[in-house]
């Protein structure tokens, strides 16, 4: 009997937490919500497994999700396995003509159908595409000195339109096309998913990572940011290290349209649903437009 009490108990919450989301599941039926895909999660198949059913959901309740990814530790895995050796300037790769052929195979083919299988697998519907199909996304060479590493300039964003059209969840690996002679860039997984988010002026960006968060200067995660802020705790050296680049990818998509950007702890379980169908988030929200519905309680 005791059993049987905890489990109508557990049933009751279940249903209480579905009717809470209501609010939620109507403000996001129809909005672009672009995810970026990383870290530790993406070689633990439980934590993928978790992820892609978390995507699946959002579209079965009306979400246009686009998942781009990144795999930085597998290219690794395989440059070494080719005896590949990467030099660095300024504590970034240089990616050399055999680097990125590496680079390519890897995201576009290794990574990136693990993920169409996972959301395959959770009952969706997923393409796996790169930023060269469709000329999705043009580059230019961000740094000479770097090599083959681009920064997106020209965006073709039709083609994750289309698949939106068609039920489909766009799955996109961070490589793309040249502007010069067509020579392939490998792009910043968080540069590619602000640029993708930017182009189709979405509605949301959440950035997974494997840190809780934006830190104030007391070592705080902040819960709701404005990009005025996050110029200021840059320019006082609060923002450093690896965290710059995500700031900076937030306040570039926020000033093109995008309406928000979370920096989000992906190792929380169910990060996504979190942030987006609860009154409680999973990590730092950037925007600087007043909000449409009514505030969000956030810790």
């Amino acid at each position: 009997m005791k059993q049987q009490t905890l489990t109508m108990q557990d049933a009751i919450n279940t249903a209480k937490m579905l009717s809470e989301a209501l609010p939620y599941l109507q403000r996001y039926s129809g909005a672009v919500v672009v995810v970026k895909f990383g870290g530790n999660a993406m070689g633990d198949e439980a934590a993928m497994a978790e992820f892609a059913r978390d995507v699946v959901l959002m579209r079965q309740v009306g979400v246009n999700p686009v998942v781009v990814h990144g795999g930085g530790p597998m290219i690794n895995e395989l440059l070494g396995k080719l005896g590949i050796k990467s030099e660095f300037v300024r504590g970034k790769r240089v990616t050399d003509k055999a680097t990125v052929e590496v680079v390519e195979m890897v995201l576009t083919g290794l990574v990136n159908k693990r993920i169409v299988q996972a959301i395959m697998d959770a009952g969706g519907r997923a393409v796996g595409l790169s930023g060269k199909d469709d000329d999705l996304m043009v580059c230019e060479a961000d740094d000479p000195e770097l090599g083959f590493v681009g920064r997106p300039v020209e965006m073709n964003v039709q083609v994750l339109r289309d698949l939106f059209n068609a039920g489909i969840i766009p799955v996109v690996a961070p490589v793309a096309t040249g502007m010069a002679d067509n020579e392939t860039f490998n792009v910043n997984g968080d540069t590619a998913a602000g640029a993708i988010a930017g182009a189709l002026q979405a509605d949301r960006l959440l950035l997974l990572t494997d840190v809780s968060g934006v830190k104030n200067a007391a070592g705080e995660v902040m819960t709701a940011i404005t990009p005025e802020e996050i110029r200021q705790m840059t320019a006082d050296g609060v923002i450093a290290g690896g965290m710059i680049p995500k700031t900076e990818t937030a306040l570039k998509a926020i000033d093109e349209g995008v309406r928000a950007v979370t920096i989000l702890d992906g190792r929380i379980p169910n990060a996504c649903l979190l942030e987006l169908f609860t009154d409680h988030g999973a990590g730092s929200q950037i925007r600087s437009t007043v909000p449409r519905v009514q505030p969000r309680v956030r810790r």
